[in-house]
């Protein structure tokens, strides 16, 4: 369980420093039986063979890799890669509806899944009831991180159109302990200008790469600022 917080505005946070998003996901996947929420990323083609594609990576490494997704863009039928590599078009709210044995999962993604939902807090509790004793990892963006603290200097704001809400450390552990799971450990992660770097060449290339390794610099330094949060729970 995460470090006992009063909630005060001056206490000081117990924060770890940020970890790469991917490579802890795969780590957590390596071997193991993956049930994928919110998989369907609809930038899958320009990211694929990059190394930042989720799915495509944890399905090198997982033995068995199952995606929930309910994308317009994703077909009726889902998608079948291999015999254990598959994506399955439904909700996630109604998972015990959906194909698939959900007593071999092993691990439950939720790869920046939390802040499109309506109900987050719902959301935990039903996976807890779901799949008790199971690992459940969420990944979010973190709503006091140093870009957007940045950007907010400019009178802008990085945020999808699709995004309800955006968490805070305190938030996140509010949601963990409500939900009553049974441990959960919240580390941040450094931010990826990933869809920027793909799309250009030449000198702003070199300077978007710049850019995000100063903000890893920054986010290094002080964790709280870290471009959003992996959320490690044991259901």
């Amino acid at each position: 369980m995460s470090k006992m917080i009063d909630y005060t505005p001056l206490e000081k946070l117990s924060v770890g420093k940020p970890v790469n998003r991917i490579h802890y996901l795969k780590q957590a996947c390596t071997g193991r039986n993956v049930l994928d929420l919110g998989c369907y990323d609809e930038t899958a083609l320009t990211k694929s063979n990059s190394g930042f594609y989720l799915f495509d990576e944890i399905s090198k490494v997982s033995k068995i890799h199952i995606g929930v997704d309910n994308s317009a863009k994703m077909p009726d039928k889902g998608i079948v890669y291999t015999e254990n590599i598959r994506m399955i078009k439904g909700d996630i709210y109604r998972l015990e509806h959906l194909d698939f044995n959900r007593g071999e999962i092993d691990v439950i993604i939720a790869g920046e899944l939390i802040e499109h939902l309506p109900d987050t807090l719902m959301f935990l509790k039903q996976m807890k009831q779901l799949f008790p004793g199971k690992r459940l990892l969420c990944t979010t963006p973190n709503t006091t991180s140093f870009f957007n603290i940045l950007l907010s200097f400019v009178k802008r704001e990085s945020a999808h159109k699709d995004h309800l809400q955006v968490y805070s450390y305190k938030t996140l552990n509010t949601l963990c302990r409500l939900a009553g799971v049974e441990q959960w450990t919240i580390l941040p992660y450094h931010v990826r200008f990933t869809e920027m770097i793909l799309a250009t060449r030449g000198f702003k290339k070199h300077f978007v790469q710049f850019s995000e390794k100063m903000v890893n610099t920054m986010e290094y330094l002080f964790p709280l600022t870290g471009g959003g949060y992996v959320i490690d729970i044991v259901l």
